[in-house]
């Protein structure tokens, strides 16, 4: 495997996860602005990565592995960390409808692929949309706990908390479309 940059950045977006976790837990009053900061920078590099791929004609079978994991990781710490820090049961919900759509649309991906169908469960514009909302909320709620007061007069947290019901609801809905193209390999495979 030769390392490009798009590689390492996908790879340092897996080593930025144990930092956001520790700095969630340290008590010192802005590690939750410094993990939320990394975090989005994070978040940003999904985007990049895939970018400066395709531009440089840089993609690899591992990088193709490598970001979807780094993607799925950094969410599900996050979210398990702000479940943490939020423990009624409508945040455990949506948690747990983002997580398990993850697991669902990965296994469904993998499953085809194994059967040469790949295409049909490929990343479309809802699925972008998704993750957008989903980051966007994830560095928002990191940002702020639930009980301090506003950024300003912004309430960070608050629209961090909305915008992750927005993100559920684009998460299902990104999933029975996926499951809606994979249906005729489903309903035909013996």
């Amino acid at each position: 495997m030769r390392l490009n940059i798009p590689t390492t950045l996908t790879l340092g977006r897996v080593a930025v996860i144990p930092l956001v976790l520790g700095l969630f837990y340290v008590d010192w009053p802005p590690a939750r602005h410094v993990a939320a900061l990394l975090f989005i920078a994070a978040a940003l590099t999904d985007w990049l990565d895939g970018y400066l791929a395709r531009l440089w004609n840089q993609t690899s079978a591992f990088g193709a592995f490598l970001d979807p994991v780094a993607d799925k990781l950094l969410v599900a710490v996050a979210l398990v960390m702000l479940l943490r820090d939020d423990p009624r049961s409508v945040m455990g919900v949506l948690v747990a409808v983002i997580i398990g759509r993850e697991i669902t649309i990965s296994a469904l991906r993998e499953w085809l692929a194994e059967l040469g169908q790949r295409k049909r469960a490929a990343v479309d514009l809802l699925g972008k949309f998704k993750t957008v909302f989903q980051m966007t909320a994830i560095g928002l709620m990191l940002w702020q706990t639930p009980w301090q007061s506003p950024f300003g007069l912004f309430p960070t947290y608050q629209i961090g908390y909305l915008l992750l019901f927005l993100a559920a609801a684009l998460t299902i809905w990104s999933m029975i479309v996926y499951l809606r193209a994979a249906w005729p390999v489903m309903r035909d495979s013996p």
